[in-house]
């Protein structure tokens, strides 16, 4: 016998629908809760809930598995069933480490959780720690960014369902790897939603990706509740290591304590109770370091955020593109800034807003490692016009200028799926909305974004099309062809000196020194020092101090002379003083 709950506060009835269009009617127990039990049921068992006089069958809001797709029935699942072998695995701290983003449905050819397991190897290859997971749970149609999901506690069954998820964290334990989960609580998609129909999920005002979730208004405490047991299973029931919260500048909150705070708190204590460490990382457009700084200094004690400042940073230097939020960037001063204080945007002009934004970093505190850096993510590529990546524009030669002031910063950097061989392959937006005017509005709302930012409309790919999406899965024989296996081996061996130097992942912003001249750039870490040539000329730098070992270099004809070194165009050394 199982007993179902669900949570309807304005129905004035509630049925439980069984196989074979069998009707139970629920009791209203206190709270909005209704409950009802059913013998013969458990797991594997096919249900749904009817509202009022309604005879429509409506997914459970909490549902753990829709093997039928969104609008399908809910499928009972026990979570205990499931056999792990990573009793062992005592988890992946974030300081020091290093993420891989990927996509599961474009990562393979096959878009599952088991194909993805298949490639393991390679990330553990490339030497990172963690592996983190676009979005998974369930949203309507078969392909999707992941970020229109529904569902908030059920794995996209074509990826592979729950027991395909637990596969792939199983398998990532075995081989040493953290998973991180990316997940969506400011809205739900636009197919599929039911939980609202349920109860006051959501609030009147808007954030750009629909109506904001009710944190703060009437009834809302069992919504925040959603939340919080969404974030808790994720980090239990899947063993996952931490979660990337997805745009928490559009969750208003005005309540005491905000839910990010009650989140770090209920994680923390989860934490506690499994004694492995738990990640809490978000992705704000604030620039307010009251996120990540701990509860006990009167922060909201996440982990980490996103950085966007320091791509925006390394993107301009690197490219020369200054249109739309990239106009305040682009100098070498706009790149200190961020390595040296975290933000550049720390309470300071913003052209783009047509305000000042964002709020100073105290460097004393606050270290480096809570910002997660990167030169690309899904973002930043799949949303310019023709999803190009930096390997579409950039020379070889320029890539691993980057790359080797990426990581050689002292915040948590991160990699984009393929970017470790400079894949030629776009990453574009794409869809598989069922409904042909969902469909044509998004693909219309694509189009009016991109020429906002000065891309022409012809430029833009058609989300629905199939062909966008097959054209953004990796293309893993370019592993096999010289340019981008040595691109692949510059990463390991890049990876594997951060690694073996304290110095270059040492999170201390107040210890870092940064100086500058025409297109060059030198970086102190330490005892160890990065020099950059940024101009497509060589470039004689002077150093402050004499250089006691060539560590690594992004390409031949470096000379080390008495007082400085002579760096052919486009090219970074790093080295021991």
């Amino acid at each position: 016998m199982t007993e179902f709950t669900v949570w309807a506060p304005e129905a004035a009835r509630v049925r439980l629908r069984l196989p074979g269009g069998r009707d139970r009617e629920m009791i209203s127990v206190s709270g909005g809760w209704w409950r009802a039990e059913a013998p013969g049921t458990g797991p594997g068992t096919d249900y749904a809930f009817v509202l009022d006089d309604s005879d429509r069958a409506l997914p459970d809001p909490r549902s753990a598995w829709q093997p039928a797709g969104v609008h399908g029935p809910s499928r009972l699942y026990d979570h205990a069933a499931f056999r792990w072998t990573d009793v062992a695995w005592t988890g992946r701290q974030l300081p020091g480490g290093i993420l891989y983003e990927l996509h599961v449905g474009t990562f393979t050819p096959e878009g599952t959780f088991d194909a993805v397991i298949d490639r393991l190897d390679h990330v553990v290859d490339l030497g990172v720690d963690m592996v983190e997971l676009l979005p998974v749970n369930a949203f309507d149609g078969e392909r999707n960014w992941g970020y229109d999901g529904v569902c908030w506690f059920a794995p996209h069954e074509p990826y592979g369902g729950p027991d395909g998820l637990k596969r792939l964290v199983d398998a990532a334990h075995a081989k040493g790897l953290g998973v991180i989960l990316d997940v969506v609580y400011h809205h739900f998609g636009p197919s599929g939603a039911y939980a609202p129909t349920f109860g006051p999920y959501l609030r009147e005002r808007s954030n750009p990706w629909g109506r904001a979730v009710n944190l703060d208004g009437p009834q809302s405490d069992e919504v925040r509740r959603y939340v919080v047991d969404s974030v808790l299973m994720w980090l239990r029931d899947y063993h996952v290591d931490g979660l990337r919260l997805d745009a928490v500048h559009a969750m208003p909150d005005t309540r005491a304590t905000h839910l990010l705070e009650e989140l770090a708190i209920e994680v923390e204590a989860l934490s506690t109770h499994l004694g492995r460490p738990l990640a809490l990382i978000a992705e704000s457009d604030l620039n307010d370091p009251r996120l990540i700084t701990p509860r006990e200094a009167g922060g909201y004690g996440l982990h980490a955020q996103w950085n966007d400042d320091a791509h925006h940073a390394l993107h301009t230097v690197l490219t020369g593109e200054r249109q739309g939020y990239y106009g305040d960037f682009g100098s070498l001063e706009s790149l200190a800034d961020v390595l040296t204080g975290g933000y550049f945007h720390a309470g300071t002009w913003s052209s783009f807003r047509n305000r000042s934004h964002g709020r100073p970093v105290d460097r004393q505190r606050v270290p480096g490692h809570r910002f997660v850096a990167y030169l690309q993510n899904h973002d930043q590529v799949g949303n310019r016009a023709t999803g190009d990546r930096l390997a579409a524009t950039l020379s070889p030669a320029l890539l691993r200028v980057g790359a080797t002031l990426l990581l050689t910063a002292p915040f948590t950097p991160m990699l984009f799926m393929g970017e470790e061989w400079a894949a030629s392959t776009p990453w574009q937006f794409f869809t598989s909305h069922p409904e042909p005017e969902l469909a044509a509005a998004v693909a219309a709302g694509r189009r009016r974004e991109f020429a906002a930012h000065g891309w022409p409309a012809g430029d833009v790919a058609d989300p629905q099309d199939r062909e966008t999406f097959l054209r953004s899965r990796l293309d893993w024989a370019e592993l096999d062809k010289p340019e981008h296996r040595r691109m692949y081996d510059f990463y390991r061996r890049l990876i594997a000196l951060r690694r073996s130097r304290s110095d270059l992942s040492d999170p201390r912003l107040y210890d870092v020194d940064v100086r500058h001249g025409d297109r060059f750039l030198l970086v102190r870490r330490g005892e160890c020092l990065v020099v950059a040539n940024l101009a497509g000329k060589p470039q004689r730098v002077t150093l402050p101090g004499v250089v006691r070992s060539v560590l690594l270099t992004t390409g031949t004809g470096v000379t080390v002379m008495r007082d400085g070194l002579e760096l052919p165009a486009e090219t970074a050394a790093v080295v021991a003083l």
